[in-house]
């Protein structure tokens, strides 16, 4: 059924415009193209922008709080009403193991649920400043906003964007990564069937190269551009948008370090870091990338890791019991592959990943790897991998602990393992991140904003904040003349 929504939406209609040809979707499971999606084109992606512009000034939508209350409510119940088929689909297309898959897709119902909430509770405020001297400060909608969505979690990466901006009264233009374009149409059909929805409020371009992404960071009727994806990505967005200031909401990199002390609960540390460094199949900003634990535990937990990481079970997405599916595509599985071999030479290796083997020859995948290292300026600790690969660091108190985890140019989540709570909560201010969890990692919520520092990011999306980035304050003065 998807291959007859697989296509552009804009307007309010599904546009089969293929100008440039049609993409392969495949499944990086076995490596087999199972779809094919028409590519858009600078022209296709101008006349959504033209399209949300159209809805957003000549329809109701930006001043009727409690119709887009109701779109997102239905939407939420569409999406949650096929929650199985899209979970199918997304595991299918990008890998995710299936239990994954389906909690993402409930994850997106959620948020869609708690935005329809936040839509009808956009308030302003008064003030009086003398005697018939009054201002009025309204909250109103920013305007067309472009949402540039990853593959790597195309359902609730795009609602985490468009639900806030919806409930702000904007209207939105989206583009999904070229790997999952048959999760997206999935997504955007919810939407085609929310009838009460004015036509061009969402649209959707498929890209093709960067055509249709730098159209929607340089249009000028484009007011506010929402990205998720890599920190280099996001510098040339904001050089972009810098040329008509538009406002920017980044969610970028990451190099999330796992923390472990001797008054941690190794059982739950060890469970919750294999957890954070495979979730997602390691292709994940949050996923925790480097563990760093105090000397006295050390050798235990660098044991426990190992067995962990080395009993992983690893196969095909949609086979049930599966831990760890696929990376991406061919050329990530190549990259990875090549930054095993370095770390192999540069560091000492504790677990080698491979390719896992003839049973798993026709898809793209790698097992967990894990390497110790004691240099935190080297790039295997710097960069962000973006794989199952984790590095094992000690340190030799708390101070060192703090030291080593922000020597990084990233700012996105931690973890920290203790019992000790007056530990917990000295390493949650010191250190520099935006989400720091307790005896956890990757606990992300709906209601609670999330988002990173320094080259992790700008704005916060999730929670009221996230609405920040889609609404302006405007000051009405009057005068009565008394």
């Amino acid at each position: 059924m998807f291959e007859d929504t697989a296509r552009h939406y804009i307007g309010g209609a599904w546009l089969g415009d293929a100008p440039h040809g049609l993409m392969p979707v495949e499944n990086p499971s076995d490596g087999n193209v199972f779809a094919q999606a028409p590519y858009g084109s600078a022209e296709l992606a101008s006349q959504a922008v033209m399209a949300a512009r159209h809805a957003f000034e000549s329809t109701e939508w930006a001043s009727n709080p409690r119709l887009r209350a109701t779109v997102l409510l239905n939407f939420a119940d569409e999406l949650e009403r096929r929650a199985d088929e899209i979970a199918d689909l997304l595991a299918r297309e990008n890998g995710k193991v299936y239990a994954q898959a389906r909690h993402e897709i409930t994850a997106g119902y959620s948020e869609a649920r708690y935005y329809a909430g936040i839509a009808r509770n956009v308030f302003g405020r008064t003030f009086e400043s003398g005697p018939g001297k009054m201002s009025l400060m309204t909250r109103e909608p920013a305007g067309v906003v472009s949402v540039i969505v990853p593959w790597n979690a195309p359902v609730t990466l795009l609602v985490r964007s468009v639900a806030p901006a919806l409930a702000a009264g904007c209207s939105v233009v989206v583009k999904p990564a070229p790997q999952t374009p048959m999760t997206n149409a999935a997504v955007m059909s919810c939407f085609d069937r929310v009838h009460s929805m004015p036509a061009g409020i969402i649209n959707s371009v498929n890209e093709y190269g960067t055509e249709v992404g730098t159209v929607l960071s340089t249009h000028p009727e484009i007011d506010v551009i929402s990205f998720t994806g890599s920190s280099k990505t996001g510098k040339i967005i904001m050089a972009n948008a810098a040329e008509t200031i538009k406002h920017v909401s980044l969610e970028l990199g990451g190099k999330a370090p796992a923390i472990v002390f001797d008054s941690a609960d190794l059982d739950t540390a060890v469970a919750e870091i294999k957890r954070g460094a495979l979730a997602l199949n390691g292709q994940m900003c949050t996923c925790i990338s480097r563990v760093l634990v105090l000397d006295s535990v050390y050798d235990e937990v660098r044991l426990r890791l190992r067995n962990a990481f080395e009993q992983t079970k690893v196969g095909d997405a949609l086979t049930p019991g599966v831990e760890l599916g696929p990376i991406i595509d061919k050329p990530n599985q190549e990259r990875l592959l090549g930054i095993i071999d370095r770390a192999d030479q540069e560091a000492r290796m504790v677990v080698r990943g491979t390719t896992g083997g003839n049973d798993l020859s026709k898809g793209y995948f790698i097992t967990p790897s894990m390497f110790e290292i004691d240099d935190v300026t080297h790039d295997l600790v710097q960069d962000e991998l973006f794989g199952p690969i984790v590095s094992l660091e000690r340190f030799a108190d708390e101070a060192e602990a703090i030291e080593k985890s922000n020597a990084t140019r990233y700012g996105l989540a931690a973890s920290v393992y203790t019992r000790d709570l007056n530990l917990s909560m000295r390493m949650g201010r010191k250190l520099k991140f935006g989400t720091v969890w307790m005896n956890c990692h990757n606990r992300l919520l709906a209601e609670v904003e999330t988002g990173g520092y320094r080259e992790s990011g700008i704005g916060r999306l999730h929670g009221t904040e996230a609405m920040n980035d889609f609404l302006e304050t405007k000051h009405i003065y009057y005068e009565s003349g008394e």
